[in-house]
């Protein structure tokens, strides 16, 4: 076929299909995950489910996907990022039209664990798609501004659509409506974007795969799980403990591997470490708020699934004007200004929520929303370059895993936090304004990061 034999390079500059493509099925992956979170007490209604059914419901998807990223990004180096991206986007595809049909909770279990994995096979790839179909490094910062908006856009814009869906059409159509997605999503992918190299040279190290998808189900699962036992139980202790034992048996592989699956010279990258860093921390801030603002909204101040998903909109309208924003400066600016800043902006969007006093008025809560979405928006372009830009082409599909999967483990805690702090305080108000302040904080260290490891202008040229 004549189209397989053009360059990515061809593709980048004839044509935005590729980004259309990459960031369709991004958004789908990432609204899954917030999506289902007004849908699920119908959910086990209809399903007589119970509450471990509902948790595995919820849970399942984010422990599979969490755990599989680095799988994901190793199988995409050595078969080709467009091979496994299209395979991931037909098992989720596949995947969530047995979600819809489901006739019991172990049924809908179960298809939400090959979700999961459909979603891990997903992301990795979508950043090292738009690295190859964008070589010219204006393109590639403003393709990668938009794909990071869509975790922003899908993370506030979930409950406000799945609020819509269950009152309307039911809660099934929460599934069905990725199957015309994914289908666009496979098509616009084999029509418009290259074939990616395949590295057969490249081994999976099944080991070490085991060792980190042990460690992050193992982190994720107790982070879960602090937010409804507390930080101290014996169990959530037992599974960070485990955690970090799984983290240590891969990193001593990867010191005897011949072919190791992250090599630890790229983590030992200060550029590559530090926007991984920055990716955690500001994810934990961004989703920490967007959960705990849900929680208040709907039970402090008695809104509906719908009307929190309207109150959330000031955060989601800012995310994709500032990473059109951010792409169109950072030719002129580098990536360092842009990270700074919008993590800066961030932090006092939160801290002006956490001073806002006890049960502000909702005008008084805008701005705060605002500026956290835009800030995060506005520092996710440069970080995610800064990432990419750091590993070597036969590395960019597990750059990106690492990348991602720093991101939902800050994603998981932020929750978790945010869900223990709500639970344990003496009362809503203070427990609210207590999350936003160490959200804050977390965006002001990684801003602290940034002027430590992302690279400046002169030095990224």
């Amino acid at each position: 076929m004549a189209f397989a034999e053009q360059s990515a390079p061809e593709v980048g500059r004839r044509s935005w299909a590729p980004l259309l493509a990459v960031c369709a099925g991004y958004f789908m992956v990432i609204l899954d995950v917030t999506v289902l979170n007004v849908a699920v007490p119908v959910i086990g209604r209809e399903l007589s489910a119970s509450l471990t059914g509902i948790q595995w419901i919820t849970d399942g998807y984010t422990l599979v996907f969490a755990g599989f990223l680095l799988t994901g990004g190793a199988l995409g180096d050595r078969l080709g990022n467009r091979r496994v991206f299209c395979s991931g986007v037909a098992v989720f595809t596949v995947s969530s039209a047995a979600c819809a049909l489901a006739p019991n909770t172990a049924s809908l279990v179960a298809a939400r664990l090959v979700e999961g994995l459909g979603a891990a096979l997903i992301v990795p790839g979508s950043l090292a798609l738009l690295q190859q179909a964008y070589p010219e490094p204006a393109a590639r910062s403003r393709a990668f501004g938009l794909w990071g908006s869509m975790a922003g856009i899908a993370a506030s814009a979930g409950p406000l659509l799945g609020g819509l869906l269950v009152s309307t059409v039911g809660w099934r159509w929460v599934f069905l409506i990725n199957l015309p997605v994914g289908v666009a999503c496979l098509a616009l992918t084999l029509r418009h974007v290259a074939r990616s190299p395949r590295r057969a040279d490249r081994s999976l190290d099944w080991p070490a795969q085991v060792a980190v998808v042990a460690a992050v189900a193992l982190l994720t699962a107790s982070l879960n799980e602090a937010g409804r036992r507390g930080w101290s139980d014996p169990a959530v202790l037992a599974g960070v403990g485990l955690a970090m034992l799984a983290a240590g048996a891969f990193v001593v592989r990867e010191r005897l591997a011949r072919a190791p699956a992250l090599p630890l010279n790229l983590l030992r990258s200060r550029t590559m470490s530090g926007g991984a860093a920055i990716g955690l921390l500001f994810n934990f801030g961004f989703y920490g708020m967007v959960f705990t603002a849900s929680l208040y909204f709907q039970h402090q101040r008695g809104f509906s699934a719908l009307g929190t998903g309207l109150a959330l909109f000031p955060a989601v309208a800012m995310t994709m004007f500032a990473s059109v924003l951010s792409g169109r400066l950072t030719r002129r600016t580098g990536d360092r200004p842009l990270v700074i800043s919008g993590m800066l902006l961030a932090s006092a969007g939160l801290a002006g929520w956490a001073a806002a006093g006890a049960d502000p008025a909702y005008a008084l809560l805008v701005a705060p929303m605002m500026a956290a979405g835009f800030g995060t928006s506005f520092a996710l372009t440069g970080s995610t370059a800064t990432v990419m830009g750091a590993a070597p082409p036969a590395y960019s599909g597990a750059a990106s895993a690492l990348f991602n999967t720093t991101r939902q483990i800050g994603s998981a805690t932020g929750v978790a936090l945010g869900g223990s702090l709500l639970a344990t305080a003496t009362n809503y108000n203070t427990g609210l304004r207590t999350s936003m302040a160490i959200g804050a904080l977390a965006y002001l260290t990684a801003a602290g990061l940034a002027w430590l490891c992302v690279p400046g202008k002169s030095e990224r040229a």
